[in-house]
């Protein structure tokens, strides 16, 4: 059995309303999951029709105005361009688009940080303020610390493995938590467990050992 994204972040996708990094981690998600991709196609359709259906509403002159002031700027200077990256085949099988070029380098050579000796992770240049984004990566059956969460987590796997309380989530995947589950997720075996996590509040470390560290963790 796969685990999907909700209904809820499928609709808001196809409309277009949903934030930056949850829209990223639902594009991830279907670059792996055809069932989910056919689910948005359809709401894409349907919104299609209704606005084939509604009544257009005039333009008003202070509307025509602005857009002809825009037309008028001056164009804003285009940033540099960067070389395209020679992704190698490990960042090909494990990282789909567009998540492969938010990251813009192969696995190997990212600047992976250390916050426990089994969870190593990277943060993602998104400039939305009401979440963080991250690339995680869990060490070969090792744990995470014992968390429970502030508010929501997303977690999409793209390679091995994890299980916790919830079940078991492999490859696309997509483990949603809220501040009632407190969970130790384990990577499975044999494999590091890399993941997309997209959270709009900190996590919390759970236990007397973990009520200290998350006076010194950003996490």
């Amino acid at each position: 059995m796969m685990f999907h994204v909700s209904e809820e972040h499928l609709m808001d996708y196809a409309a277009g309303t949903a934030s930056e990094p949850v829209s990223l981690l639902v594009a991830t998600h279907l670059a792996l999951c055809p069932e989910c991709r056919a689910r948005v196609a359809d709401y894409e359709r349907i919104g299609g029709a209704m606005l084939a259906d509604s009544q257009p509403a005039d333009l008003t002159d202070a509307a025509l105005n602005a857009v002809l002031a825009r037309l008028d700027e001056e164009p804003a200077d285009l940033p540099a361009h960067k070389p395209a990256v020679r992704y190698d085949e490990q960042t090909r099988r494990i990282l789909p688009e567009p998540l492969r070029s938010y990251l813009g380098d192969n696995l190997s050579a990212l600047p992976w940080r250390n916050v426990t000796r089994s969870l190593q992770e990277i943060e993602l240049p998104i400039g939305d303020s009401g979440y963080r984004t991250r690339l995680l990566r869990i060490k070969a059956g090792q744990a995470m610390p014992e968390h429970t969460h502030g508010g929501s987590e997303m977690t999409l796997v793209l390679a091995g493995g994890f299980s916790d309380d919830t079940g078991h989530y492999g490859r696309g995947d997509v483990s949603i938590a809220d501040d009632e589950l407190v969970h130790t997720p384990v990577a499975d075996a044999g494999e590091d467990c890399i993941c997309l996590a997209v959270t709009d509040a900190p996590l919390k470390l759970t236990g007397p050992v973990g009520r200290i560290i998350n006076l010194f963790m950003r996490y």
